[in-house]
C-alpha cells in the first residue's frame, strides 16, 4: 500500500469521533492528521497535499459542505467524504454534492468501521 497515497486529514469537532477514525484509518496503515474546525482544516491544506478528507458534515466553524467548497478551491486533487450524523445520502444537498463531485462519498453517524476501511480501499 503506498502510505503517502492514503495520508488522511480528518475534520470533525467531535474529539471522540477524531480518534475513532484516527484509530480505524491506522489500522489501514494511513498516516493521519485529525483537526477540529474548518479554519485548521483550511490551514492543514494550504500547507500540505491530502489525499483523502473524512469531514464532518456540521462543524462548530463552518458548514462541511461549504468546507468542501473551499478544501477542492485549494487543492482539486483532494477526494472529500462526509461523514454526518445530521444529513442523511439521499437529502437534497448530498446527492448534489456527489453529482457535482464535490464528495467523493458519504457515511452515516454512527458509522461501521468497515464502511470507512471500504472507502479507504475504493480510493487506493
Amino acid at each position: 500500500m503506498d502510505r503517502s497515497r492514503c495520508k488522511v486529514l480528518i475534520v470533525d469537532d467531535e474529539p471522540d469521533m477524531c480518534w475513532a477514525l484516527t484509530h480505524v484509518l491506522g489500522k489501514k496503515g494511513c498516516p493521519v492528521k485529525s483537526v477540529l474546525a474548518g479554519e485548521e482544516a483550511l490551514f492543514c491544506i494550504r500547507g500540505e497535499h491530502f489525499p483523502l478528507v473524512f469531514l464532518d458534515a456540521k462543524l462548530s466553524d463552518m458548514e462541511g459542505l461549504d468546507l468542501a467548497a473551499r478544501i477542492m478551491e485549494i487543492d482539486p486533487l483532494a477526494r472529500i467524504v462526509i461523514v454526518s450524523g445530521y444529513f442523511y445520502r439521499d437529502d437534497r444537498e448530498i446527492r448534489e454534492a456527489l453529482e457535482k463531485g464535490l464528495i467523493l462519498g458519504f457515511i452515516d453517524k454512527p458509522f461501521d468501521h468497515t464502511e470507512i476501511a471500504r472507502v479507504v480501499e475504493q480510493f487506493l
